[in-house]
């Protein structure tokens, strides 16, 4: 009991070292007059915190916030009245799929015109090994934004075990433990569970707890993709906790949602069980995307995980035998009906299927139609397993309530990520999330639905995100800060993307800074890669 309170008491003490690294505006405006690189005057300054937003002026030298206030003395090599735009700290992904995409489009081009300026990888049990080998390719290129990452629970276990569904032995879990110890020492922040994927969801609680400890004794957090989000959403939510609780660590419900009409409205008590947890001193939070829809491969989504046992040959071999491909498609039937699909196939959509890519974009219900079948649920699962025997797809499934989305979203314990990649523009049909999460919540749930105020939009994007990880330098608008901000319109930020045309960027962001340098200048792209690698608690001389 004392060593969870004594993490906690470790990662809230981020909060009062983001506060102490600023300045009172009073003192700081009566500096002496000086040169800075840039001075950002005149703009309602959001700066992360939650408080009402105030005018000052924000002047950046390098790659440092040195001075706020209003009516700065001093000159800048360049000066830029923001008018009544806001200036916020730039907002952090802390769940991304990036390092799909990353070294192919290093820009982000999607990331950085919804005013994102740092993106977290490994996510959902899955990173690459060794940690460091991801991080020096990224470090190469470099990239637009910052970027970090988790180590994944899955890819220890698929390392050590291969994808069986057994317990390990005490010197296959002590292996694990030795990758999770390893990977925190080269820069991952916290451990990530997919216990919804194979092979994740083939491991105990139990199991997941030693690596958990090994994450949480070198300072990282718990971030899991839970067992369950449809009928046994409470259960992995109280899984979740538990792992907090066992493994003394933060632990978090990453991309929180309810899937399946029959759940609706269950988010009243999956955020009861976290208030009570926090109540009760587990430190466990939320991260979510503003959509109604997910996205997954279809195999992930429809099958039975012990179809997907020992990868593509052993599935293929289950699929061809006759008794066990009937197993399978009662199960997808059951998928569509009760939970990924709610009943109807023109409710789960292809995003990218490589077999055809004239599929992209398509719902199961257009393709059966253009087959000239009948969509019902049974011609649907029929089509979904002919996807997955032919090289699988992505998809995204409309299942889920948008009450649900609000009251996950207005939840003081929740944090804004997409869940997002970086495509290639015009490439397939991603999820719209990698487009425009960040406007969106800013565009829809703030200035049109009055969801959230501005201010707390931006600290559910900002400081809770950076102290959650445990990013020191970055989240708030104060002096002594990295000058990772953003500048954007209030009054006409939006996404653009849709399900039906996801390749469109967000508007309304008209400067971005990443460690002090312009990425995005008065609406476009500057092409300039200033971004780091972040390191994590427990490597030496981490970036944070």
């Amino acid at each position: 009991m004392v060593a969870r309170f004594l993490t906690r008491a470790r990662h809230s003490a981020g909060l009062a070292l983001l506060v102490g690294l600023g300045v009172s505006l009073a003192a700081t405006s009566r500096a002496a007059a000086q040169e800075y690189d840039l001075i950002l005057r005149n703009g309602r300054v959001v700066d992360g915190t939650g408080g009402p937003w105030f005018r000052a002026d924000v002047a950046v030298s390098g790659e440092t916030i040195v001075a706020l206030g209003p009516s700065l003395p001093g000159t800048g090599r360049r000066t830029i009245d923001l008018g009544d735009q806001v200036v916020a700290p730039g907002f952090i992904d802390v769940h991304t799929h990036t390092c799909r995409g990353i070294i192919e489009v290093p820009t982000a081009d999607n990331y950085v015109l919804q005013g994102v300026t740092t993106v977290f990888d490994g996510q959902d049990g899955s990173s690459p090994l060794p940690v460091a080998g991801l991080l020096e390719r990224v470090a190469a290129l470099p990239p637009a934004v910052n970027f970090g990452t988790f180590v994944g629970h899955g890819s220890a276990r698929e390392e050590v075990m291969g994808r069986e569904d057994r317990a390990p032995t005490p010197a296959e879990l002590e292996r694990m433990v030795a990758i999770v110890t390893q990977s925190m020492k080269e820069g991952a922040f916290g451990l990530s569970t997919g216990l919804f994927y194979v092979p994740g969801a083939f491991a105990s609680t139990d199991e997941v707890v030693a690596l958990a400890r090994a994450a949480g004794e070198s300072g990282g957090i718990h971030v899991s993709h839970m067992r369950d989000e449809a009928a046994g959403v409470l259960e992995s939510v109280a899984e979740t906790i538990a792992i907090g609780e066992e493994g003394q660590l933060p632990t978090q419900l990453t991309h929180h949602k309810i899937i399946g009409r029959a759940g609706w409205g269950r988010s009243v008590e999956t955020l009861r069980l976290v208030a009570e947890a926090r109540a009760r001193g587990i430190d466990v939070t939320i991260d979510q995307y503003p959509y109604t829809a997910s996205s997954t491969s279809f195999s992930a989504a429809l099958f039975p995980r012990w179809a997907l046992e020992g990868g593509a040959e052993a599935r293929a071999a289950r699929l061809a035998e006759p008794e066990s491909r009937a197993r399978v498609r009662e199960a997808v039937i059951g998928k569509i009906r009760k939970e990924r699909g709610g009943g109807d196939a023109s409710r789960l959509q292809i995003a990218a299927f490589p077999g055809d890519p004239s599929f992209d974009g398509k719902t199961l219900a257009d393709v059966l139609r253009e087959q000239n079948q009948e969509p019902t649920v049974e011609a649907a699962a029929d089509l979904a397993i002919e996807i997955v025997e032919r090289g699988g797809a992505t998809g995204i499934f409309h299942a889920m309530a948008e009450e649900d989305v609000e009251r996950i979203l207005a939840s003081p314990f929740t944090m804004v990520a997409s869940d997002g990649e970086i495509p290639v523009f015009g490439r397939g049909q991603p999820h719209p999330r990698s487009y425009g999460t960040f406007a969106r919540v800013l565009g829809f749930y703030v200035r049109e639905r009055g969801l959230l105020t501005l201010e707390e939009a931006v600290r559910k994007m900002t400081s809770l995100p950076a102290m959650r990880v445990g990013l020191s330098g970055r989240g708030l608008v104060r002096p002594g800060m990295k000058a990772d901000l953003v500048v954007f319109d209030p009054a006409t930020i939006r996404d653009r993307a849709t399900f039906e045309k996801p390749h469109a960027y967000a508007e309304g962001v008209s400067l971005l800074l990443v460690n002090g340098t312009l990425v995005v200048d008065e609406g476009r792209l500057t092409g300039v890669r200033p971004g780091r690698v972040l390191l994590g608690p427990a490597a030496v001389g981490a970036d944070r």
